[in-house]
């Protein structure tokens, strides 16, 4: 399926606070965030008009320019409501929001205490992250040879630009080889994540087993799918989990707000059931992020 480069649609970007056609929202070459990857961003899923779980995104956002030493521009209020208003201007009704931050080009050096912050948040309708078919039967990963830092080397528990450099890495090296997406470890060897989703397991008494996230983001999905999973008296264990562990779990799936629910077939050269459980989960979660527009 042919996509429209994303330098190439219409309509309007939020910028700066002001709304800008698409083809204007442009940035010097010179923009620290781009050579020193001073930017923040996050991803939101729109579900029939509405922005899923936006205050707990943007509070997210705000967090990550923090921690990145940015002084954000803005107020949460005032970007919780230009992310509504940019989703109506655009008229998206089932999409994704990108909230991204970053340092301009005022300096061009390593230190960048002068430069101007700034603020753009564009939308666009978007279905499936994986291909709809490939999630009925399980998408399959490798293991890629990338891990993530230690919490001691990077702002770990932020999405910041700089951190998704060796997932870029992992998942074109898994592509390449007939995988779809890539199993990363972390700085000990234990199972991370994926390239840009949590990882739950399921044992064969139908517990959930999912790392701590110590090193990587907790993702707003991955607390929704754990909720999700309580409600049902399901049993949810965090822990450390070595990649030898898999050969002892049944089910596998992704959580995040681009993957959703999305079941695994396949780790490497362990493999698992798209179990019942594991379409339970992903149904009440769909139902979870409608549940605004049934009402």
């Amino acid at each position: 399926m042919e996509t429209i480069p994303y330098d190439k649609r219409s309509g309007k970007i939020w910028f700066n606070g002001e709304l800008v056609d698409w083809n204007k929202a442009n940035v010097h070459l010179l923009s620290h965030g781009l050579h020193y990857a001073s930017c923040v961003f996050e991803g939101e899923r729109v579900y029939d008009g509405e922005i899923f779980k936006l205050e707990e995104h943007t509070k997210r956002l705000f967090h990550s320019a923090n921690r990145m030493g940015i002084n954000m521009p803005y107020s949460e209020e005032e970007i919780n409501n230009a992310s509504k208003e940019i989703i109506a201007v655009q008229k998206v009704t089932n999409g994704y929001v990108r909230p991204v931050v970053w340092r301009g080009s005022e300096m061009m050096a390593i230190s960048a205490q002068k430069n101007k912050i700034h603020v753009a948040i564009a939308t666009w309708e978007w279905g499936s992250y994986f291909d709809p078919k490939l999630k009925l039967k399980g998408i399959k990963l490798n293991i890629s040879p990338w891990r993530r830092p230690a919490p001691n080397s990077v702002p770990w528990d932020t999405k910041a630009a700089g951190l998704y450099m060796i997932c870029t890495l992992s998942k074109h090296e898994a592509e390449s080889k007939g995988y779809t997406d890539s199993l990363m470890l972390d700085h000990d060897g234990n199972i991370a994540e994926a390239t840009g989703a949590n990882i739950f397991f399921k044992d064969k008494q139908g517990n959930l087993h999912t790392p701590i996230p110590d090193s990587f983001l907790d993702g707003i999905t991955r607390r929704c799918a754990i909720e999700i999973a309580k409600s049902k008296r399901i049993k949810i264990i965090e822990r450390k989990i070595k990649p030898d562990e898999m050969s002892d779990f049944v089910g596998c799936f992704l959580t995040g707000t681009a993957a959703e629910i999305t079941p695994v077939s396949q780790i490497d050269n362990f493999k698992f059931e798209v179990c019942d459980l594991i379409k339970d989960l992903s149904d009440s979660y769909q139902n979870l992020v409608r549940k605004k527009a049934a009402a």
